[in-house]
């Protein structure tokens, strides 16, 4: 009787391996077990400690404490500075960045001898990771040694060095510029391949009807690449507003926290004081405005008109 109920058992198992649905499932679920285990738990547990006194040091006193967590949050003048940082830094790196990109993609969208060495070198910056661009500008910004200090006093526009990540005045300025400098492959990347999808023969008809090539940037390269342009823009705010890489790269938040954004003071709350239901309580707060603001921004881009991608 067990050996009939074991040939029927292992008779559904091959049953199972050899369908289709079968073979589909079983070379999914290692990619679903990785999901579950490092996006979806992490994801549900940290909602969970947003309403928890959870410190590093203390965990054998981990309660939970209702509101607490948010409440302390949008008392703190450090999170009020940072929320106002986080939108200076998103605001004029995406606008610098979306600028810059198109029109570095419509220069490779010419021809021109030494294109394709000249779109490496643009394109290269992307490779790397956001903490490693920190650190070159870093370098580069440095007050003693730095080559941009060195550059502006040869060319007598400065008389003496600049503190540049030593100075409020001019730290959070000097972030994003190293982001914007980041960002602009991502940019010629993506319009780039939209711009040369366009026809060509919607530009010989506007040629013919006397068309100027501002006119044909508005009327006709724009508007055909707008889907290119909606997603890529959505995108690129989202990973701005979430990567504190380069800031703690080049400032780690400093000086005196001038330069922090909500994802890098949600990180030293973690790194630096343990506090994990007061990281989690700024992580949903982060959730909250960027579900805000991908509904808003579809809604008025008229996200019907997103093609493929």
């Amino acid at each position: 009787m067990k050996g009939d109920q074991a040939s029927v058992i292992e008779r559904m198992r091959s049953g199972f391996r050899n369908s289709p649905r079968g073979f589909i499932f079983l070379s999914l679920l290692p990619a679903l077990v990785l999901v579950l285990v490092f996006t979806y738990y992490p994801f549900l547990r940290g909602i969970v400690m947003a309403f928890q006194n959870y410190q590093l040091f203390d965990l054998t006193n981990v309660h939970f404490i209702g509101l607490d967590n948010f409440k302390t949050m949008f008392q703190d003048a450090k999170f009020k500075h940072a929320s106002v940082n986080t939108a200076y830094w998103v605001f004029i790196s995406l606008i610098l960045q979306f600028t810059v990109g198109l029109t570095v993609a419509l220069l490779l969208n010419k021809r021109f001898r030494g294109r394709g060495i000249f779109q490496g070198f643009v394109f290269y910056p992307w490779a790397l990771s956001g903490f490693l661009i920190g650190l070159i500008w870093k370098w580069m910004f440095n007050s003693q040694i730095g080559v941009i200090n060195d550059l502006l006093l040869q060319l007598g526009i400065i008389h003496e060095r600049i503190g540049f990540l030593s100075d409020p005045s001019w730290a959070m300025s000097s972030v994003i510029i190293a982001n914007v400098w980041y960002g602009i492959a991502f940019f010629a990347i993506m319009l780039l391949a939209a711009l040369q999808s366009v026809p060509s023969e919607l530009y010989e008809a506007g040629s013919m009807d006397g068309a100027s090539g501002a006119r044909k940037l508005l009327n006709i390269t724009l508007p055909y690449i707008m889907p290119t342009v909606i997603t890529t823009t959505l995108l690129r705010a989202i990973w701005i507003f979430n990567d504190p890489s380069i800031i703690y790269g080049l400032t780690n938040g400093g000086p005196a926290g001038s330069t922090h954004i909500l994802s890098s003071l949600m990180l030293d709350k973690i790194m630096y004081g343990g506090d994990y239901g007061a990281a989690s309580a700024i992580g949903i707060v982060m959730i909250g405005i960027l579900l805000l603001y991908t509904i808003f921004y579809l809604t008025i881009t008229r996200s019907e008109k997103l093609g493929d991608f």
